[in-house]
This record gives structure tokens, sequence and C-alpha cells, in this order.
């Protein structure tokens, strides 16, 4: 059996993770990453603040059950501080926005964090897997380890975790990718764990109160300014107080009337506008993508596949091949919501075969 580095969220799906792995057999060593204290300078209110500290998936209160997950199973327990490395997430976050792209943040901490700085601390205390809850799965076969689907189509993950490169992948553990969401919790139950019932998190976890725009002004003061908000036949519409406030495929909270219902379809952060329109312009038939990771040997021609543009998107029929810049994906019909800064993600049936960060869509 091996050491194990588990990545404790204090939510149910890692702790059932790690009480898997112990009944396996496996030494278990909790970790919980420290990123610094959610909530702080977002609100001068102070109830406020405890509420937002309570809501993200990285509080105060999370480390605490982690801890206290750990102390039920007898494990060894860490809490390491990744607040300077989370900044660099938060940075990218406001950056992306500042440009007029639409980040994914939870994908770039899984990269970056998860399966970056955790697998290097993992080799300082010997440990030969690092672990998480995440509802997917690695398959390690004869040929190589393989990324597929988690068994819960609702809750699957894979699409967040295709920046796992193929030596990553060979020392990555998901030991409840297999199991339904009520299949976890009757076993935290089974195994008499403390958080058993504890809701999902649903936020970003630097913006728990759900107010992003905070984020950006608070770290790029004066970036967010009153501009024009265009019609598709470039005629001035309304107002707008800043474009990093809207996001591609956005309909409510736009303060314009009109006589159907529009949509985001483009932002300009240079002249600073934002274009709204028809939800049929929304509509994309040809992905281009760059920053591309992928998991099978890469193909000479196009190959089939299906693809995936948003986190909450389903996958759909499509042909992927490598480019310059990286990948182009061309989807068999239209397909909703693609946005330069979000990820697409190839599949092969189940298995993710590569991804990459959308650049261009048309």
């Amino acid at each position: 059996m091996a050491k194990v580095l588990m990545a404790m969220s204090g939510g149910v799906d890692s702790s059932v993770a790690a009480a898997l792995l112990q009944q396996d057999g496996h030494e278990v060593v909790g970790c919980f990453m420290r990123l610094g204290t959610v909530g702080d300078d977002l609100s001068s209110n102070k109830e406020q603040q405890l509420e937002i500290k309570h809501k993200g998936c990285c509080s105060i209160n999370d480390a605490h059950d982690a801890r206290h997950v750990c102390a039920k199973l007898g494990a060894t327990f860490y809490a390491l501080d990744f607040k300077d490395d989370f900044g660099r997430i938060i940075d990218y976050f406001v950056d992306e926005y500042n440009a007029g792209r639409t980040p994914n943040p939870c994908v770039r901490c899984n990269d970056w964090l998860k399966f970056g700085r955790l697998h290097q601390y993992a080799k300082t205390i010997g440990a030969e897997f690092v672990a998480s809850g995440h509802h997917a799965q690695v398959l390690h076969t004869p040929s190589g380890s393989e990324l597929h689907r988690g068994a819960d189509d609702a809750k699957d993950q894979s699409y967040v975790l295709f920046g796992a490169t193929r030596d990553r992948l060979a020392e990555m553990l998901l030991p409840i990718g297999h199991l339904q969401k009520d299949e976890v919790r009757d076993l935290a139950k089974k195994f008499d764990l403390p958080v058993a019932n504890k809701p999902d998190s649903q936020d970003i976890c630097f913006v728990p109160d759900d107010n992003y725009a905070n984020i950006i002004a608070k770290r790029t003061p004066g970036t967010m300014q009153e501009g024009e908000v265009f019609d598709t036949d470039g005629k001035v519409v309304g107002k707008h107080k800043g474009h990093q406030k809207y996001t591609i495929g956005q309909r409510r909270g736009l303060g314009i009337a009109m006589s159907k219902p529009v949509y985001v379809v483009a932002k300009d952060p240079v002249l600073n506008t934002v274009t709204i329109g028809g939800e049929e312009q929304l509509n994309c038939n040809v992905v281009q993508a760059k920053d591309t990771n992928w998991l099978i040997e890469q193909p000479d021609d196009w190959i089939s596949c299906t693809a995936q543009i948003r986190y909450n998107s389903k996958d759909a029929p499509a042909k992927v091949r490598v480019t310059e810049m990286g990948i182009e994906v061309v989807f068999d019909s239209p397909q909703r919501g693609g946005a330069p800064g979000q990820a697409v993600v190839c599949y092969e049936g189940n298995k993710v075969i590569c991804g990459g960060w959308i650049e261009k869509v048309s």
C-alpha cells in the first residue's frame, strides 16, 4: 500500500475519499490548503464579512472540518499556507476580466495548486500519490494513465481536470469517481464522518458573496469605467458601468429594454463597449484554443470526438486537430456560449483526450 497526500477541502467528497483510501490500507496524510481569509476587505460590515467567510470552500470552518475528519480517521493532518500562490490565481481572474475574457479559476487552481504545488509537497514527505475528492476517474492502465468522466453525470468534474499532464495523472488518485453523490453521502454516514450532511459549496471560493466586480475594483482601481452598449447593427442602445461586469451569454441585469430577449454577444475591452443581440448570435461552430494539453498521442489529422465548451454544458459531436495555435474544434452543429477565456475539453467516449483555453470562436 502507498503513502497518499489527500487534498482535504473540509467537504463530504474529500472526507469520504480519505476514508476509502484508509479502508484500502493506504497511509493517508490529510492536507488543507490555506489560501488566505476568504472575505477580508470585501465588506466593511462585520456581520457580512463573517457570513462570507463561512460560505466559500476554503474558509476557517472548512479547515476545522478537515482537521476534525482527519482526527476521526486517525490520519495525520497538515495545513499548508498557499496564500501567495493563490494570489496568482486571483490575479489571473482579474486580468482575464479586464482583458474582456471569461476566466475559469477552478481549472487554474487544479493545475497550479492541487496538482501542481501539492505534488511538489507530496514528494517532500515521501507520498507516492496525491488524491482529491473530484467526481472524475483516473484509470491506471498498462499503456498509461487515463482521465475519465465521473460515474455521476450530474457531478462530473473531468472538465476542470483537463490540464493535468499525463505524468501527473500517473500520480493521481480520485477515490470517489466511481460513485454517485448519494452513495458518497451514505458512505459518510457509514464512516460516521462529521461532514455527512454538509452542503456542497457552489461559489468561487474567493468570491463567496457572488460579486466578482468587487474583487476587480479592489485589485485594479479605476479599470471599470462607464461605456456604451451597442446592438449588432452598431446602434448605441444604452450605457454600462464597466465591461467587466458582463459575460458572454448574460441575459439578466442588462438594464436595457428591448422588444425581444437579448444577450451579451461580444465585448471590446479596448473600446470599453458591450454588444447585445439575439440568442442565435451566441452560436458557434468553430473553436480555436491555445495552451493545450493532450492526454493521448497527438494525431496527425482530424479525429472525431465530443467536445464541451463550458463546465455546465453538455459535450457535443465534433472533430479536433492540432494547429499552430493549439487545437481547432469543429462541431457537427452550432453550439451556444463559447467564450474566450473558457476551456474546451474533448472526449473519446468518457475519456478526456485533450483540452485548451478558448482564444477564438466563430
